[in-house]
């Protein structure tokens, strides 16, 4: 069996994305999506929209390394 280099594994391990909403950062794994990671955060995914590079997202894309998610609070409201 291979060797493998503990420099890859730490890199690998340490490989993040950022959620941010309002003014809070949040450091989640890559690799599940959206829609989990907020429930972790204790966030409610029918709350937010989340976006991408100003793109909006789903809450089942699959979170990607080094990316930003930047969280927009969905606003309910009005006459009944």
């Amino acid at each position: 069996m291979p060797a493998i280099n503990p420099v890859f594994l730490w890199l690998n391990w340490h490989m993040t994305a950022k959620i941010i909403l309002r003014k809070q950062e949040f450091e989640v794994k890559h690799g599940m999506t959206v829609r989990k990671a907020l429930q972790k955060l204790g966030i409610e995914p029918d709350s937010v929209l989340a976006t991408l590079n100003g793109e909006l997202i789903t809450d089942d894309e699959i979170i990607k390394e080094n990316v930003v998610i930047k969280l927009i609070p969905v606003i309910s409201g009005g006459h009944q």
